[in-house]
């Protein structure tokens, strides 16, 4: 076994541009890529940094011109955010679902151990909380239970006076009227989701488009790579496209093993996506990435990545889907986590965030050094990622490797400040520019 500053376990277990290389040039953040050949980890690693939360008076590192506040504490388990027309701002307090058809035996257990060392097993509260700042002072002096009773509530978008929610295992819908700060009506189902016995990947990203007509749901895989079996990854693995009206839906994309964040990028009204992508083939593999979804495109999962890098641990192979995989627009480095993005607003911030992708990093399990744990900026230009990432928001992580915190989802508010949230801190952090 292999022990660091963290927790370090050994498991037993039977852009348009990437490169293959043997050598020590690997380049897994960026436009363009240079890829190691893969090593397939008969014992992989395991090695999550211990949460251990906030120690009083302190708080994450914000960037040079930025400042960062507290904007509401005493949160649970604090994931995807979604800011209303009149600047309430609604937090998803929400963790997995049970999971009766999740399979059992030593990497089960040893996983479970792993998640709760990470502040990850905790219970969920199946809840949607609100809060307002009404002087505009950046704190939120009410705190309030929005919706209760959900089932590991996620994506939310409003659509006129109807507030969508994406639980686990269904999009359902509320009215709403603007100023309301709880909500004591029936959620009515609106469409079915991808769910349990197994739902390996139970977040369900949402966003409108928008006319309205439309959602689009990420939905993430059942398994690693189909270890689970493909009869179980029906609608998974996928964007899919849902009629408003009606609640029929249609895959819009696949082949993307965890689509978690997705945003519109203002101007060209382009949907792009954050995706978390397989592990157990070394800690340089596979960059998850950052790409615009391309209607119909197919990204890989399982049977290749990156474009049309073959993963041979699957099999049968697919010959005709790898030959229509396409390689994603940015990488931003293996095991990451990258969970959420937003695009810049033209308001609240210096010039250099004014064109680009903020994301939020929630940090890796399973990679011997950890990487992720931040916020970064993915700068843009002519519409296209650019540059290498800025880190706009770090300090997640102690000197001796423990998680403070963990960045999960990230959003503007009214007055053009990002909110991110932490759930393993519990808190919803506040970054403006300094005055």
């Amino acid at each position: 076994m292999r022990w660091s500053a963290g927790f370090t376990l050994l498991l037993l277990m039977p852009m348009a541009c990437a490169q293959t290389t043997s050598s020590n040039t690997v380049v897994e953040v960026g436009p363009k890529t240079v890829l190691p050949a893969p090593n397939k980890q008969t014992i992989p690693t395991v090695n999550i940094a211990p949460a251990v939360g906030w120690p009083a008076g302190s708080m994450p590192t914000a960037a040079a011109g930025l400042r960062v506040q507290a904007f509401a504490t005493g949160l649970d388990h604090p994931r995807w955010l979604y800011v209303l027309p009149n600047g309430d701002v609604l937090v998803a307090e929400t963790n997995a679902p049970p999971k009766p058809g999740e399979k059992g035996g030593f990497k089960a257990w040893v996983m479970k151990r792993t998640m709760k060392k990470a502040g990850s097993a905790v219970p969920s509260a199946n809840r949607i909380r609100l809060l307002r700042d009404a002087d505009g002072d950046g704190v939120a002096e009410l705190q309030q239970v929005f919706l209760a009773n959900l089932m590991s509530p996620f994506g939310m978008a409003l659509i006129g006076d109807q507030l969508y929610i994406a639980n686990a295992d269904a999009i359902v819908r509320v009215p709403y009227q603007s100023g309301q700060t709880s909500i004591a009506a029936t959620p009515v189902k609106v469409a079915d989701l991808p769910g349990g016995p197994i739902n390996h990947h139970w977040t369900k990203s949402l966003v409108a488009s928008a006319d309205g007509t439309h959602l689009y749901a990420g939905i993430g895989s059942n398994s690693n790579v189909g270890e689970n079996g493909l009869q179980n990854e029906t609608d998974r693995a996928a964007i899919l496209e849902v009629d408003v009206a009606t609640g029929q839906h249609r895959v819009f994309a696949s082949g993307l093993r965890n689509p978690v964040g997705l945003a519109w990028q203002p101007g060209t009204k382009a949907l792009w996506v954050v995706v978390n992508e397989r592990d157990e083939i070394g800690d340089q593999l596979v960059p998850d990435y950052l790409t615009r979804v391309r209607e119909g495109a197919f990204y890989g999962w399982p049977y290749s990545y990156y474009g049309q890098h073959v993963d041979a641990r699957v099999k049968p192979q697919d010959p005709a889907k790898v030959a229509q995989a396409i390689a994603p627009d940015y990488a931003l480095g293996a095991h990451v986590a990258a969970l959420v993005l937003t695009f810049s607003q033209a308001r609240g911030f210096p010039a250099t965030y004014a064109n680009g992708a903020f994301i939020g990093l929630h940090g890796s399990w399973n990679r011997a050094k950890p990487v992720g744990y931040k916020v970064v900026f993915v700068p843009f230009a002519s519409g296209q990622p650019d540059g290498m990432p800025i880190d706009v928001l770090t300090g997640f992580l102690d000197k001796d490797g423990n998680a403070r915190g963990r960045p999960v989802g990230v959003a503007f508010d009214q007055h053009g400040a990002l909110l991110v949230a932490d759930d393993v801190g519990n808190t919803l952090w506040r970054v403006s520019s300094a005055p």
